[in-house]
């Protein structure tokens, strides 16, 4: 790993949270403010809560400073009964964005890359403007439409149509242009897959490697992440895993078993698999200025609106919690995985979590609580009131625009 610089996760969105022009400048984060002692008995409730409202299984890894703290409940395989595992491999979803975007940034310590030149200066006539930059595109500020939301119009048939199928980048491309941009580019925050389709393309043009090459060479091997698989275009998830199980649209139907897809739908915008380990372990070191220069952190943490409590960099994002600390990194979701994975500002405590299930906001809700309990202990009443809502299957409004399928898993 070379000093100072860089060294040598769907998914993805229920409804995308508009941010009027006027407030999409970058802006500070809030005052650091230390975590209080994590809460585990009420981490636990949470993930119990998950089980209790459909999610076959739900774990969540805490590391804190020299301390782990591992808790799983639930099966990971509805047909054998297996227990879920703390070290079990699932898929990750848009958690994947924020290894692409490192990646990209390590490009941009290399001098290989700039920021806010233009997208096509890199991939000539890619796109229709030639004003959407790399920092638009790495910040959800492109406008490019999500072609998630046509694909995944109906959560099963749109699944099954496509779990098998591989595309290519400029497929999925040529889907988001055949709609209108949601956006002038550098405009309102418009979380689209569609942005991060396009990071995988300028990763492959300016390294001359396919993506996972350089996840490997980049992060994987740095970090000695030893459950990190970027497996596409192949459908297995290797060793030890959890199944991912879709909850169709219909109330009291069966659950799908989705563990087996290409993610090709996906790719450098949601299709890794990892573990809360490795998660853990991405996060940490990210923060703590391992993967990047300062300079490249300092620009992936310039920070516009994403929706309530909730800021957007490049690739990361940040959630605002109700007893003021702030925690970074980024939700996920891909048929049958729900994944919450964030870390403090020193990187000292991270916390990922899943429920092996998706499409059902109650879970997702409620597995967004494991934030709380994490990083704020039993310090705030507003967690508690959090939870109330989330038993009662209240939807809140302003949690639905988390990085998730868009209509993919509904989730």
């Amino acid at each position: 790993m070379r000093s100072g610089t860089a060294v040598g996760v769907a998914l993805l969105s229920l409804l995308a949270v508009p941010v009027p022009a006027a407030s999409a400048e970058p802006r500070p984060a809030p005052a650091a403010v230390a975590p209080p002692k994590p809460d585990l008995t009420g981490l636990r409730s949470v993930l119990r809560s998950a089980t209790e409202q459909g999610a076959p299984g739900a774990m969540a890894r805490l590391d804190d400073q020299d301390t782990v703290h591992r808790l799983t409940l639930g099966v990971a395989d509805r047909r054998t009964k297996r227990a879920l595992d703390a070290g079990d491999r699932f898929r990750i979803g848009s958690v994947t964005k924020v290894f692409s975007a490192v990646v990209l940034l390590q490009l941009v310590d290399e001098g290989k890359l700039s920021l806010d030149a233009p997208v096509n200066r890199y991939l000539p006539g890619l796109l229709p403007d030639s004003k959407i930059t790399v920092r638009h595109v790495l910040s959800h500020r492109s406008g490019l439409h999500d072609y998630t939301e046509d694909m995944f119009a109906d959560t099963v048939s749109g699944f099954e149509a496509v779990r098998a199928k591989v595309f290519t980048y400029r497929q999925l491309i040529d889907r988001s242009l055949r709609h209108a941009r949601t956006t002038a580019p550098g405009g309102d925050y418009s979380y689209s897959n569609t942005n991060f389709v396009v990071a995988g393309m300028l990763i492959e043009k300016l390294t001359g490697h396919a993506v996972g090459t350089e996840y490997q060479k980049r992060i994987v091997e740095p970090l000695k992440l030893r459950d990190t698989f970027y497996v596409h275009p192949d459908t297995a998830i290797p060793g030890v895993h959890t199944r991912g199980y879709l909850t169709p649209d219909a109330p009291a139907t069966t659950l799908v078993d989705a563990t087996r897809q290409t993610v090709s739908w996906a790719q450098s915008a949601g299709a890794l698999v990892s573990s809360t380990r490795d998660v853990n372990t991405f996060l940490s070191a990210l923060l703590r200025g391992r993967l990047t220069s300062a300079e490249a952190l300092t620009q992936m943490r310039r920070w516009v609106p994403a929706g309530t409590r909730q800021a957007y960099g490049l690739g990361l994002r940040r959630r605002d919690l109700s007893c003021g600390v702030s925690v970074y990194g980024h939700t996920g979701a891909v048929q049958g995985y729900y994944t919450y994975a964030f870390t403090s500002k020193d990187g000292r405590r991270s916390l990922t979590a899943l429920a092996n299930t998706s499409n059902s906001a109650r879970v997702h809700n409620t597995m967004l609580r494991t934030l709380e309990s994490a990083f704020c202990g039993t310090a705030t009443g507003t967690a508690r009131g959090t939870a109330t809502g989330a038993r009662r299957g209240v939807v809140l409004p302003h949690e639905r625009a988390e990085d998730l399928a868009s209509a993919a898993a509904r989730s």
